[in-house]
């Protein structure tokens, strides 16, 4: 006997046929092909295609991202009892584009892709995410909407610890912290936790994660990597994928859109394809884009990602040692990935044998179109789809779609497999059965005591050490005995316009305010530190270096800094002060990017690193409470003569070859080497001896 699925309907009717309860999406009264829960997902996507006008395909290959209702400023229009935002309005950062309203996005545009942005409280999210799949409930069809977050798990900024972050879910370190744990066992558990916590809160499916391998050293998405070591990358992957979506999509599966193919990390130097400087990816040592770069990719297919998301660069034939395994020729086309034929059907699909869909990264229709900026938008469209890529993220233009498809200048029968790529994962995450999931339960398995305990782990194991004077560290009781402590937190302190930013996502304290905050917290947690205000009075000084280098979407004036001082946000003089001052200098530096310590390391007696670490964990590491255990996920350059650029663009070391491998092809040093004569390469890190 058939199990009958779940069903929840909030705007169309139930129908009951041989005992079994559908939905009835289209209100006809009848039980069609693709409201029959009973069959292949390919099958009823068959049926729906069959039904669809050209306005309701045009809206499935559109992907945008548009605020809650509570996200509105005060006066502004919303609907559905403040939970749904209709602003119409014009926006100018970070790229120009007009924001619809939610209503035109479902109704008019037929969008059926959206992504939600905030950090809201799970009662906010679940309420909005219910009522969006209301909506789309409602519409003639009832095609449910594909609700989709980037990844919520990790930590962004300097925070003590979890009552003191302002994340709603549960909290990790950064996926470089995650990487230098060296702890698949823990990193099933994030995702595990992850997982669970993006169904509670009915987002079903998640924009992550990158499985990029970092090869340029100034590229600023370092951050959102696992690292330089692309064996280790895929490894994670392959814990990753199947916690959140398990063997195969279903109703309690996250849809995985695995990026950035076919591999972010080879940039020229730095410059991203967010902007026109870092808009070619190149690979200038032979063999690099099989032997680095494709593996993770490789890997993640083996587990079927639900998407695979192209990035917006363009690969340099020019820039580049061509052929590139496995390519047995040069480059086809100086086109952006998402419209390269060569890359996403032959390569992707064709030779590495990935099923899913493939989803644009955001924007690359419009301001970031690389390659094709001649184009129509019209022409664009056609490009794309010809490429194979099924969903465009970034845009609203369904008008451009609805042309292509209606005058005939796309082949209908490629237009309607590339919906049915994208509706079958719907039917799949039973989103037409049931879309809604429980305000209440949301709550109570969100962010809870047992998950912070999971995620503080992981924060301690994140940390590395990576020098040790005379074993200075751990400070023990013994070592603290009559000693006065200094701390401070060195990072950059925002102006007036960039908190009213940060306030809008909770970041209240700027960080002279954190300072103020820190003492009192620290002394609460470690009362056996005697702090004082004032670093003339101490004996040993900890201090939290947080270097800041870049933007996200703009290109610095030069090469981006890896040095730390005054220029990447960190206080250089004041450290200096410090070390004269004190006896003992105990130093941590947060990596979001392989910084240059050559400033730093030799005014620290102790040193250690993380990423995106609580405050907390990483003083346990200091004081003993915890042995540390983190490995270095990313090799740090020795100096700025180990990224010198010439006067024709060629980096000394290779912008695609990972750190512990650039010095084969160098004709100097790359990494970074202490005074203690331990080299900072990849998977470097000491422990207490015990």
């Amino acid at each position: 006997m058939m199990l009958q699925k779940t069903i929840q309907a909030r705007s169309k009717a139930i129908i009951e046929i041989d005992g079994l309860k559908f939905k009835d999406l289209n209100g006809d009264g009848k039980l069609n092909p693709y409201e029959d829960w009973r069959l292949p997902s390919a099958e009823r996507a068959k049926d729906l295609i069959g039904r669809m006008n050209s306005r309701e395909k045009a809206g499935m290959f559109i992907l945008t991202d548009k605020p809650m209702g509570i996200s509105v400023e005060k006066g502004e229009p919303t609907s559905h009892n403040g939970v749904i935002s209709e602003v119409d309005k014009d926006h100018e950062v970070p790229v120009p584009k007009h924001e619809y309203p939610t209503s035109t996005l479902l109704n008019d545009f037929q969008l059926r892709h959206l992504i939600v942005r905030e950090n809201a409280k799970p009662e906010d999210m679940t309420t909005y995410t219910n009522t969006i799949q209301e909506i789309a409930e409602a519409s003639r069809l009832g095609i449910p909407v594909a609700i989709i977050s980037n990844s919520k798990n990790e930590n962004e900024d300097a925070t003590f610890n979890a009552e003191q972050s302002i994340r709603e879910f549960t909290t990790f370190p950064g996926t470089l912290g995650l990487a230098a744990m060296d702890d698949l066992a823990l990193i099933e558990k994030f995702a595990e936790i992850g997982h669970e916590e993006f169904l509670a809160n009915n987002i079903r499916k998640g924009y992550m994660y990158m499985v990029d391998t970092a090869t340029d050293p100034r590229w600023f998405r370092t951050s959102g990597t696992f690292g330089e070591n692309p064996d280790a990358i895929s490894e994670i992957a392959e814990v990753i994928i199947p916690a959140f979506q398990g063997d195969q999509l279903n109703e309690a599966s996250i849809a995985m859109t695995i990026k950035h193919f076919p591999g972010g990390g080879a940039r020229e130097n730095g410059f991203d394809p967010h902007y026109a400087e870092g808009k070619f990816n190149v690979y200038p040592t032979e063999g690099s884009l099989e032997k680095y770069h494709l593996p993770p990719f490789k890997a993640a297919i083996k587990h079927n990602p639900a998407a695979i998301m192209p990035y917006y660069a363009i690969p340099s034939e020019d820039k580049s040692v061509t052929p590139q395994a496995p390519f047995k020729g040069g480059f086809d086309e100086d086109v952006a990935f998402a419209y390269n034929k060569q890359f996403i059907q032959e390569l992707l699909r064709d030779e590495l044998g990935f099923k899913g869909y493939v989803n644009s990264d955001t924007g690359v229709l419009g301001s970031m179109a690389w390659g094709v900026e001649d184009l129509s938008l019209t022409e664009r469209v056609v490009k794309i789809i010809e490429a194979g890529t099924n969903v465009v993220s970034g845009t609203t233009d369904v008008d451009a779609f609805q042309e292509a498809i209606e005058s005939g200048m796309v082949d209908e029968a490629r237009v309607n497999q590339l919906i049915s790529q994208l509706l079958e994962p719907l039917f799949d995450l039973g989103l037409f059965e049931n879309p809604y999931r429980d305000v209440n339960h949301a709550k109570a398995v969100t962010n809870t005591p047992e998950k912070q305990a999971i995620a503080y782990e992981a924060h301690q194991k994140s940390v590395v050490l990576l020098k040790n004077e005379n074993n200075v560290l751990p400070l023990t009781a013994d070592k603290l005995a009559g000693k006065k402590v200094y701390v401070e937190l060195f990072t950059k302190l925002y102006s007036e316009k960039e908190m009213e930013t940060r306030r809008r996502v909770g970041n209240t304290q700027n960080t002279d305010e954190i300072n103020t905050a820190l003492p009192k917290l620290i002394s609460e947690t470690f009362p056996e530190l005697n702090l004082v205000d004032d670093y003339n009075e101490a004996e040993i000084a900890i201090l939290f270096v947080e270097p800041i280098s870049g933007s996200y979407f703009e290109a610095t004036p030069t090469y981006l800094d890896l040095q730390i001082h005054s220029e990447t946000n960190v206080n250089l003089d004041k450290i200096k002060a410090i070390k004269a001052a004190v006896d003992q200098t105990i130093i941590n530096v947060n990596f979001d990017l392989p910084f240059i310590l050559e400033n730093i390391e030799p005014l620290a007696n102790g040193l250690t690193a993380s990423f995106d670490t609580f405050l907390q964990a990483i003083l346990d590491i200091i004081l003993g409470k915890f042995n540390p255990t983190g490995k270095l996920p990313l090799t740090l350059p020795k100096n700025d003569a180990a990224v010198e650029v010439d006067e024709h663009g060629i980096c000394a070391s290779p912008n695609d070859v990972p750190g512990y491998d650039k010095e084969l092809y160098m004709d100097r040093p790359y990494t970074y080497e202490d005074s203690q004569g331990n080299k900072y390469t990849y998977g470097f890190g000491l422990s207490y001896e015990r």
